[in-house]
């Protein structure tokens, strides 16, 4: 019986990485491309509760795709019950332009966010994304954005094969995938855990040409974690980054010692 596999991104349906993350799944299954029509870096999980949605099919390169004027939530939540109308085996959020690392990531990523709608549906899912180098690409127009996805697709086909034969292990709801900017096909890869922080968080405060103040919210990349974290791995060893992400964000602790505070 033929797999079904949804593909989605937060870069927007137009851009270079999803037609790539369309290639390296196409020869598993049938595959469907749901995503947003714009740029949706940095939304996180937030979904359209308060304005209609549209769907629209559009051509991505020869790529039969729907694009969403929504969130790459909104993206899963169509993708799943109107265009495809049914579940399939494997959802694939990326090629997103721009590592995804760190708990700092994993809050905010609209990449990320559509994985975990998915993945609460007991989708098996693989969130995929390149290490950029200059932080700037992350936030561009990126339809035209030069990248050669070659080792990316083979490595995500291969993941991806794996999970469609054997699922996730328990407790386990989808993959976080990481990989630098010049993998090859030998680069190492290494199952880690999220970094507490990627960024040291920084706020610019301006002023408009009225005199008014605003605020940017910036902020420098660390460069570096405890060993076995993500950021270390992708950052200082040029690794492969794979980590099993969970829904269930409950502190891994002993009750009791939460009852004595409520006490």
């Amino acid at each position: 019986m033929t797999k079904q596999i949804l593909v989605t991104n937060d870069d927007g349906v137009y851009a270079a990485g999803i037609k790539a993350a369309y290639q390296c799944v196409s020869d598993l299954g049938e595959v469907a491309v749901v995503a947003p029509s714009t740029q949706q870096s940095g939304v996180g999980r937030s979904i359209s509760i308060f304005e209609p949605l549209r769907l629209t099919r559009t051509d991505v390169d020869g790529v039969e795709a729907y694009a969403v004027d929504g969130t790459p939530t909104d993206s899963i939540v169509l993708g799943l019950f109107s265009v495809l109308q049914s579940t399939p085996d494997l959802v694939l959020c990326g090629f997103n332009i721009g590592e995804n690392i760190s708990t700092d990531a994993v809050t905010t990523s609209g990449t990320i966010g559509a994985a975990l709608e998915a993945s609460s549906y007991g989708i098996p899912t693989i969130a995929a994304s390149i290490q950029v180098l200059d932080e700037g690409d992350k936030f561009d127009d990126l339809r035209s954005y030069e990248y050669d996805f070659k080792v990316c697709k083979h490595i995500v086909n291969r993941i991806a094969k794996k999970v469609l034969e054997k699922g996730l292990p328990e407790g386990v709801d989808l993959l976080n995938v990481n990989i630098p900017r010049h993998a090859t096909y030998d680069t190492k890869i290494q199952v880690t855990r999220l970094a507490r922080k990627i960024f040291a968080t920084s706020v610019q405060q301006r002023h408009d040409p009225r005199g008014r103040t605003y605020y940017w919210i910036d902020g420098d990349l660390l460069r570096d974690a405890e060993q076995g974290t993500d950021v270390h791995a992708l950052l200082q060893c040029g690794h492969i980054s794979v980590t099993p992400l969970s829904l269930d964000s409950t502190a891994r602790v002993d009750f009791n010692k939460i009852k004595q505070i409520l006490n």
